[in-house]
């Protein structure tokens, strides 16, 4: 409920996309975009922080948005990503928040300023449907790997996640900027800007579902 959210969007190099996305997903183009939240009230969790990097990605006929990265500041959140949907979720410090005129959100991990995302105030109001041109980032691909305690593969499979029950209270865009910063444990700078492209400041509700398994690489096609 009541989930704030800055959304920016840039593009990148196709080779670094295509680096990062984990066969047989595929490329659906060049944008990345990062969400930094600041989830208000969440049930069992609590308010906290989060930020996910995702580019666009198919598998077949269905298309969503693959998270190569994706930072939050709630343990429990981190442990219930990493185990149930196989989101590779690291424990940092994402941040938004209104500096004068300016929206800021931000990710620090390890005492280093790797994302810095900025948008002007509220200037331009937008319909809620416009938040989204470049991918369908509602739909979230991840790679889940866990390993038998010898080391052996347990688990290998491509789940998938659809956001529901969304409700839009308020859009707004505006021009964008972003910076990434190098760190061997968060390599967000994996995936450059090239060019950064328009940003969105949105506040919503939203449920957190159950997802699916659309490819299992020990079992064969779901």
């Amino acid at each position: 409920r009541n989930a704030e959210v800055l959304t920016i969007y840039w593009r990148t190099d196709p080779e670094a996309i295509a680096f990062l996305l984990p066969p047989p997903l595929e490329a659906t183009g060049d944008i990345v975009c990062a969400h930094v939240y600041k989830m208000n009230d969440t049930d069992w969790i609590g308010p906290y922080a989060e930020c996910n990097v995702m580019v666009g990605a198919r598998l077949g006929d269905r298309h969503g948005a693959y998270s190569p990265y994706l930072v939050l500041s709630s343990d429990i959140g981190v442990a219930h990503g990493r185990e149930t949907h196989g989101q590779p979720k690291k424990l940092g410090t994402p941040s938004l928040e209104a500096r004068g005129d300016l929206l800021v959100g931000q990710v620090v991990r390890n005492g280093i300023d790797i994302i810095t995302g900025t948008m002007p105030y509220k200037q331009r109001k937008c319909d809620p449907s416009d938040i989204a041109p470049h991918f369908d980032f509602a739909t979230n691909i991840n790679l889940k790997a866990v390993d038998h305690i010898d080391g052996r593969p347990a688990i290998r499979q491509l789940t998938s996640r659809t956001l529901s029950d969304v409700r839009i209270h308020e859009a707004w865009t505006g021009p964008a900027t972003m910076e990434l910063r190098p760190n061997a444990q968060l390599p967000v700078d994996r995936l450059p800007v090239i060019e950064p492209l328009e940003g969105f400041y949105w506040r919503a509700d939203f449920t957190l579902v159950a997802g699916e398994i659309i490819h299992d690489y020990l079992e064969g096609p779901a």
